[in-house]
């Protein structure tokens, strides 16, 4: 099993000094707050039919299309590890490609430079495809012990593997380019999966988690969060075998960015509220 980590404030209450006299009592307390990154709201501004047969791993917007990668656990013999277009507005999905479960986990997925990639999970092993055919143009691997969640700053394609590291892999050979530690508050941010870049930030859904991070890319460090718990009671009330909260991606064009999770029913699409409030 992956460890989750739950990353809240602490409080240091520091007693500077404290002085007596015969006139007179002198006290002085300072009382310091371990800072706490900002809170992200939304706001639901669309909602798309999500195939309940999909357990989402990678989800991206592409020539104005939804494409979404899947995987295949054991004890859901039924799903496939399949990557399939996703119409944006009614939610009908049609495969591209299909692995060999017996084989393959479908993870993330990522598009540059009209190519696609995808990750598997346990392999060592990810794929490329020509975006726009779906054939297979050939296979790359990685160091990292297991593939979770892709994206790109547009040059580099970006993977993590559950841990606190984010791999900048270099095409077309995608070696590794560099690597980036997250953090919050200097402490590390395990179980990392799905990845988004918007706005020169990389978002992130934490596994097990409702919690979505903002990441700057410069630093590794965690700028903003955002709670998705509403979304996911919905899913819970709408279909009762709806899993965790993962996938997001991100219309450059359009400026949308749309969410969902494993099993569930919805894409959502919202609307982003940055503000200063600490995350709670």
């Amino acid at each position: 099993m992956h460890r989750k980590i739950f990353l809240g404030s602490c409080l240091l209450t520091l007693v500077l000094f404290s002085c007596k006299s015969n006139d007179s009592e002198n006290s002085s307390t300072i009382k310091t707050t371990v800072p706490t990154v900002p809170k992200i709201d939304y706001r639901v501004t669309g909602i798309i039919p999500h195939n309940t047969s999909h357990f989402t791993e990678g989800l991206l917007v592409y020539n104005g299309s939804l494409l979404e990668s899947t995987g295949s656990p054991e004890e859901l013999p039924t799903l496939e590890s399949i990557i399939s277009t996703v119409d944006i507005e009614s939610g009908k999905t049609v495969e591209k490609v299909r692995l060999d479960k017996s084989k393959y986990f479908g993870e993330g997925i990522v598009v540059l430079h009209d190519k696609l990639y995808q990750l598997t999970y346990k392999n060592q092993l990810g794929f490329i495809y020509d975006a726009q055919s779906f054939k297979k143009l050939g296979e790359f691997p990685f160091p990292s012990k297991e593939g979770w969640g892709m994206t790109t700053d547009g040059t580099h394609a970006i993977m993590s593997d559950g841990t606190d590291i984010l791999t900048y892999l270099m095409p077309p050979d995608m070696k590794v380019f560099k690597t980036v530690r997250v953090t919050e508050n200097d402490i590390s941010v395990l179980n990392i999966n799905e990845l988004e870049w918007i706005k020169g930030y990389i978002f992130a859904n934490i596994w097990m988690s409702d919690e979505v991070i903002k990441i700057d890319p410069a630093t590794g460090k965690v700028v903003g969060r955002l709670n998705l718990s509403s979304l996911k009671n919905e899913a819970d009330n709408t279909f009762q075998y709806s899993e965790v909260t993962n996938g997001i991606a991100y219309d450059s064009i359009s400026n949308k960015l749309y969410v969902t999770g494993k099993l569930w029913p919805s894409i959502y699409r919202i609307e982003l509220i940055e503000n200063t409030a600490p995350a709670q």
